[in-house]
């Protein structure tokens, strides 16, 4: 299958340079075809510039680092709109968010209105400068990062902007072996100078419209459906899974689908994803939080509770 030899060159393409856990790779690719954007909560120094430059120039993409600080505004991300007196008109000046792949370092640094301003563009695929909307390039993902161990400093991110992100994904340390690998590489060459595409922009674009015609079975769908309503009754839990967070489960379990080689959704891709989905969407109560309960806990649980569809999800 064509789209089979394509993911997986692209996997080893981004693991050449990447050394690090698999399924994180395997979910920011998820997100790519998706048409989602990753939110990589972890502590300094783990790779998440590697791996989102080495996303970036896989796929033949534009990439750009931002490195959100407190004095950001959002025209210097967005662009500004400038008078140009040789044409005696205003024109547009494209910010750093005029790209494919966009690394948002430390999100939450900025002020609340920078962080809000990314709203339009995580949504909706565009910015507003000045009245004027300008269309991002596709395919557009935004690499946002945030370091959780130092907090001074920082503006959380409302709940708004967290329910734009489709998945959270935790690169961890990485093991000896790995480390032992990283060294050698960075003593013994430039792994970027090896680096080179194994597809282009419309390739990702044709993924994204594969992955759409992936089967997905009404009890499949249910199943995610009585997973996020399950968190919205759960003790401890002020703010449950919006319906948005579901619409983005269930095409995320399609893009697994479809790296799997199937051409249908099993309850196991819902299950596989719904910690990465949901993680970051879900606000504890006050009461909650003192108790020491965390969200992985509360979703790992509310999994254990619902029934697994038995049905077959073949489509037929």
């Amino acid at each position: 299958m064509r789209f089979e030899s394509i993911l997986a060159s692209l996997r080893g393409n981004i693991s050449s340079v990447f050394v690090g856990r698999q399924e994180a790779v395997d979910l920011i690719i998820t997100a790519i075809i998706s048409g989602g954007h990753v939110l990589i909560d972890d502590v300094p120094g783990v790779g998440k510039t590697t791996l989102a430059k080495s996303v970036a120039r896989s796929i033949d993409a534009l990439f750009r680092r931002i490195q959100f600080t407190p004095d950001l505004l959002p025209s210097d991300v967005f662009g500004v709109s400038y008078y140009n007196q040789k044409t005696q008109e205003f024109e547009y000046r494209p910010g750093p968010i005029m790209a494919n792949v966009v690394l948002a370092d430390e999100i939450n640094r900025a002020t609340p209105r920078t962080q809000s301003a990314l709203l339009e563009a995580m949504q909706e695929g565009q910015v507003t400068v000045d009245g004027r909307s300008h269309r991002l390039p596709a395919p557009f993902l935004v690499l946002a990062t945030q370091n959780p161990v130092e907090t001074e400093g920082t503006f959380p991110l409302p709940e708004a902007e967290l329910d734009r992100f489709l998945l959270t994904v935790h690169l961890g340390y990485p093991s000896p072996e790995a480390e032992r690998l990283i060294v050698a590489r960075s003593r013994d060459n430039d792994p970027w100078s090896s680096l080179s595409p194994v597809m282009g922009s419309q390739d990702v674009l044709d993924l994204q419209a594969e992955a759409r015609k992936v089967f997905l079975h009404d009890a499949v769908a249910d199943y995610a459906i009585a997973l996020a309503g399950a968190t919205r009754t759960t003790s401890g839990v002020l703010l449950g899974a919006s319906p948005r967070a579901v619409a983005g489960l269930c095409r995320a379990a399609q893009v697994r689908a479809l790296l799997q080689g199937r051409d249908f959704v099993l309850p196991d891709d819902i299950q596989v994803l719904w910690l990465p989905v949901m993680e970051h969407r879900l606000v504890l109560t006050a009461e909650g939080r003192l108790r020491g309960h965390r969200p992985a806990d509360i979703l790992m649980g509310v999994m254990d509770s619902v029934l697994v569809p038995v049905e077959e999800v073949r489509p037929s």
